[in-house]
């Protein structure tokens, strides 16, 4: 198919309604840590969007981009969060429409930070905090696989996510120095977050659905170490970020579609 037919069925497809039978893919459960499943889930129930979430062993290799989680909407299959942005924006479902060319021009620097740092940082000390990657992420990684299809599949992961951190030069970074970027990261959020409820005043946008997934993450996920989370612990207002959005759109409007995202001891 070419380009422009490829376009054309695109555009056709973005115009149909949203359907009932939407599914959001992702692995097992406790079985990967998945670190954009708690953004995209905060995303579409902003969009008032709701999915089935449906959970696979091999998730990751049914993505087109090889990345989780990924949604299957009619005969369409959309993963990371920009393609899905858009993808709901020409159904009609958008965020950040009411934001001006400055304040988008700043959301857009911001979700830029969050994924060069926190991103980074968590794919870091997933992988390549030998540590962590023998206790925990590994053995969570290869646990759906059987022998010797796990190892082998944890060991090319961890080679692929160092390859990467090579390119970007993380890998001769210390965990103390990726400690202190998570943490400038933070500072930097904290000070834009203020005492508003989200970053752009009274009404969410995809920066808060990504730092909340981000954020979450880290302070929910076992590591071998709390260093980690007690960095945004520290500060108050990105705490409670993340419980108003959780109680807004994970407890308060509860619903069938989407799993709850639950209250842990660390939020607190």
């Amino acid at each position: 198919m070419s380009l422009a037919a490829e376009a054309f069925v695109s555009q056709i497809a973005a115009a149909e309604p949203w359907p009932e039978n939407a599914a959001l893919f992702q692995p097992l459960k406790g079985e990967e840590v998945t670190i954009l499943l708690p953004t995209l889930q905060a995303y579409l129930r902003m969009c008032n969007l709701p999915v089935q979430v449906c959970c696979r062993a091999n998730a990751e290799h049914m993505s087109p981009s090889g990345k989780v989680p990924f949604i299957h909407v009619g005969n369409q299959v959309v993963s990371e969060l920009g393609p899905i942005v858009q993808f709901t924006k020409a159904k009609g479902h958008s965020l950040s429409d009411g934001l001006d060319d400055v304040q988008r021009a700043e959301m857009k620097a911001y979700m830029e930070l969050v994924n060069n740092m926190l991103l980074t940082a968590e794919l870091y000390i997933q992988w390549c905090d030998e540590a962590t990657a023998a206790q925990i992420t590994r053995p969570r990684y290869s646990s759906p696989y059987p022998w010797p299809l796990n190892h082998i599949l944890a060991y090319q992961k961890q080679w692929e996510v160092r390859r990467k951190m090579s390119a970007i030069g993380w890998a001769g970074k210390s965990l103390e120095q990726v400690y202190e970027d998570v943490s400038q990261c933070c500072q930097a959020l904290s000070q834009r977050l203020g005492t508003q409820q989200y970053f752009f005043n009274k009404q969410p946008t995809e920066l808060d659905a990504l730092v909340f997934g981000h954020l979450f993450t880290i302070l929910t996920t076992q590591l071998t170490s709390d260093e980690l989370s007690d960095k945004i612990k520290s500060y108050s207002n990105l705490l409670s970020f993340c419980r108003r959005i959780e109680h807004n759109y994970f407890q308060e409007h509860e619903r069938p579609g989407l799993d709850p995202l639950s209250i842990r001891p660390s939020l607190m």
